[in-house]
């Protein structure tokens, strides 16, 4: 890049990289130096070597002034002292001290030794270290001055040397202009070259600063993914992989791995036949994949393979995109409910005032009618309009979740005390206090849950066990009990027959049920108001007082410093309150 046409001096390489960017700046002051170190270091050998040369010229008595090894021993002084103290100059600048001190010096001392020595030695050689140093390390107007004094000094020792147009004289003015000739030849070649391999250098600078900082942006984008990326080779080494890539392999405590072998652990077993498929038919293939990390988590995959362009004599990478379907099916969900919410709370609007109607005129029928018959009929539509009136309520509560009554301020609740009260009033409501039992066994935890929203969620737990339990005594048990320091954990348990596959894969999801007299909502309900309070629900298939039964479990939040409300208490409503013993497997596919 030429300087502004205002200058007064021809342009240095060094000013391609003079660009605004501090980087940029910075990588020219490092070439500059960088360049003027290895100068000053071939100036100091080639002194040393002068030195040398004369002290052994003195011995041999070949001839000289003996003044000419004083004279190269303060070269060679003035070459280390330039080199360890003087800073590099500024190579835009033409007459600077600097230079006298380096190509001028360098001028007058191989000068002299050409004029003054008498031994067939030929220095005209060592005229090229100043005309490359003026050249390369200052603008182009130096390199020419440079080369203009060598052969001006060289014409002026040709004249000197012998007899004017004498045949010694002439041979030696051709000799000199040619050799002129050859450094302002040299001075133009060394300065073009430069400036071309420095701009070579600066297109690269730019383009490994672009490189970097595409490179850094692509490592931010995929480790942000929640999608899983990882690089695998043919020989199932996991070259590289993304944090979301290691926890769907490992688990969320993983610790971080620099090479992993797919082939290693039997659970991968499903990803290495995958990707050795990939490699074999040459073609993307996809595939569902289930990864037990452990005894308790499990994780599904929707797995995707790409490969890479062959090159040379290698067979590619296999690229495996690896995605979490329960993501996925909360993606779907939350779909499905979007587009079915508004349609759902208007027909349940709809339906709820003629089915008030109903209501009415069969309560007012009832009255009228006295045969048995009669009353069978009407208490027949009595129950099926509170059945619809119940699906009315389930659909608009998915439609909005009710808010507590004071906004941003939730009330925190003695949950054993809450837990009995509940059960107590569901139990009279239902008939089932022989069937149940109260195992409350967090008598100082306080949780920060809306009181009719734990009353809907145990309400729902409750139902959703009556309707599996076989009917004997205590065959439905609610248990509360610490978990950890700061969580408590509250499970319903009924000893009904484990539930179909079919039916865990879709067990939390809205509008899916084992009956055909159910909504299909109670269990997306009590998903969503714990997911609104903090808490987790969860199933899981338990052994309890040697029976087998089905337990849906939340972990909730304990409360620290929250406003408490005092809750009505009551004893619990079955005998054996004390905690049993529980044997958990792991759980299954449905937690949540």
């Amino acid at each position: 890049m030429a300087r502004s046409t205002n200058t007064h001096f021809a342009p240095s390489w060094f000013s391609v990289f003079e660009g605004g960017s501090s980087y940029g700046r910075e990588q020219r002051v490092r070439a500059f130096v960088r360049l003027w170190t290895a100068f000053m270091r071939a100036r100091v050998v080639i002194a040393a070597v002068l030195l040398a040369l004369q002290v052994f010229v003195l011995m041999t008595d070949a001839g000289g002034p003996d003044w000419l090894v004083a004279m190269c021993a303060l070269h060679l002084l003035a070459t280390v002292a330039v080199l360890f103290w003087a800073q590099p100059m500024d190579h835009g600048q033409v007459f600077r001290l600097q230079w006298l001190l380096t190509v001028g010096i360098d001028v007058a001392v191989f000068a002299t030794l050409h004029t003054l020595q008498q031994a067939a030695i030929n220095y005209t050689a060592l005229f090229a270290l100043p005309v490359l140093l003026a050249s390369i390390l200052g603008p182009f107007t130096l390199g020419l001055g440079t080369a203009a004094a060598v052969t001006i000094g060289l014409l002026l020792d040709a004249w000197m040397s012998a007899p004017p147009f004498s045949d010694v004289s002439t041979a030696k003015f051709l000799q000199a202009g040619l050799t002129g000739t050859g450094f302002f030849a040299v001075a133009l070649l060394a300065n073009q070259l430069a400036i071309r391999l420095a701009k070579e250098e600066s297109v690269a600078i730019s383009s490994q600063a672009a490189a970097r900082n595409q490179a850094e942006v692509n490592e931010l984008v995929i480790e942000s993914l929640s999608e899983g990326v990882m690089v695998v080779d043919p020989h199932g080494v996991v070259r590289n992989a993304n944090p979301a890539a290691l926890s769907m392999l490992l688990g969320e405590g993983h610790q971080g791995a620099s090479r992993l072998l797919l082939s290693v652990k039997e659970n991968w077993a499903g990803l290495s036949h995958l990707v050795n498929e990939t490699f074999v038919l040459g073609q993307p293939l996809q595939s569902e994949i289930t990864l037990d990390i452990d005894e308790l988590t499990t994780h599904r995959l929707y797995a995707r393979t790409r490969l890479t362009v062959q090159g040379g004599r290698g067979r590619g990478l296999c690229v495996l995109f690896l995605e979490d379907l329960r993501e996925v099916e909360a993606r779907v969900r939350t779909e499905k409910l979007a587009s079915m919410g508004r349609m759902s709370a208007a027909v349940a609007h709809e339906i709820r005032n003629p089915l008030s109607a109903i209501t009415q005129a069969n309560a007012l029928l009832d009255e009228e009618v006295q045969a048995p018959s009669q009353k069978k009929l009407t208490q027949m539509i009595e129950h099926n309009a509170q059945r619809l009136s119940r699906i009315v309520d389930d659909i608009l509560n998915v439609a909005r979740v009710q808010p507590s009554q004071i906004e941003g301020l939730v009330a925190s609740l003695p949950l054993d005390a809450s837990i009995r009260f509940i059960t107590q009033e569901w139990a009279v409501q239902n008939r089932a206090r022989e069937i149940l039992g109260v195992h409350a066994h967090a008598p100082n935890a306080h949780v920060a849950f809306d009181p009719d929203h734990l009353r809907r969620l145990l309400v729902n737990l409750l139902d959703n066990a009556l309707r599996h339990a076989s009917g004997r005594p205590s065959s439905i048990r609610v248990i509360s009990q610490p978990s950890g320091n700061d969580r408590v954990r509250v499970s319903v348990w009924s000893d009904g027959a484990p539930l179909e596959a079919g039916v865990l894969k879709h067990l939390f999801e809205p509008f899916f049920s084992s009956e055909s007299r159910s909504s299909g909502l109670g269990l997306y309900i009590c998903r969503e108001l714990c997911e609104r309070y903090g808490a987790q629900i969860a199933y899981q298939r338990t052994r309890l007082d040697q029976r087998d039964g089905n337990e849906f479990y939340v972990i909730m939040t304990v409360s620290i410093g929250a406003a408490r409300q005092p809750v009505q208490q009551n004893l619990a409503i079955a005998p054996g309150d004390s905690l049993p013993s529980m044997t958990r497997p792991g759980s299954l596919h449905g937690a949540t």
